[in-house]
């Protein structure tokens, strides 16, 4: 004869808290949703913020020469114009202006001083115009042209394509031209070069960081 089993406590029905425990505890889950990625509020805010420290490089890099100024050369003028403007000219750089998200710099050449470089950053976008001025501070019809900037594989290398609103300033000046023009500036330790380019067309003047020069006056309009 088999020994007998002891006998199992019936089963006690689930009290009502553990009822009320269960989807409480997935409600809860729910809304915490998925773990966000270390040192980012989201996906996107990571890229955004890296894109953000890039373009404010340039400007970084600009401030230790303000209010110096340089002497500079055309290096590559492909095709040369019969009326080149630069040819035999001094030309001059002036850092002239440094704001917090503006850096002005005026292109002296010979004694015309009607262009200005403007470097803006203000968070949103960062770009390169050109300001031309007459003599008499006038703005000139062809004014405040650039583009936005874009990331270069070099480094110290900034491009700025044409943006829409050149684009569109160069098709109602006749100068369709200049739509695909892309600007860029290079920088390191000793030089600052300033380049244009588009299809048949490439002009850079580089000029010796490593030799301060006298400023020059302010260019018309300042």
């Amino acid at each position: 004869m088999k020994p007998s089993q002891p006998r199992r406590r019936a089963d006690r029905p689930p009290t009502l808290a553990a009822l009320l425990a269960a989807p409480l505890a997935l409600a809860l889950a729910a809304c915490t949703g998925p773990t966000a990625k270390p040192g980012s509020a989201d996906g996107a805010s990571a890229p955004a913020a890296t894109a953000a420290s890039h373009r404010s490089d340039l400007l970084d890099r600009l401030r230790p020469l303000c209010g110096k100024a340089y002497a500079g050369r055309v290096v590559v003028d492909t095709p040369t114009s019969a009326d080149n403007p630069f040819a035999g000219k001094p030309l001059i750089m002036h850092v002239r202006d440094c704001g917090a998200n503006e850096i002005r710099v005026p292109f002296h050449v010979g004694e015309d001083r009607s262009r200005t470089w403007v470097l803006r950053d203000d968070g949103a976008r960062f770009n390169l115009k050109h300001d031309h001025r007459h003599a008499d501070g006038s703005a000139d019809a062809m004014t405040m042209y650039g583009g936005d900037w874009r990331e270069s594989q070099a480094s110290g290398r900034y491009e700025f394509p044409a943006d829409d609103e050149s684009k569109a300033l160069f098709g109602r000046l006749d100068r369709a031209v200049s739509i695909p023009n892309v600007w860029a500036i290079e920088i390191d330790e000793g030089r600052f070069v300033y380049e244009l380019a588009r299809p048949g067309r490439l002009f850079r003047v580089e000029f010796d960081l490593t030799r301060p020069v006298p400023a020059p006056p302010p260019p018309w309009g300042a």
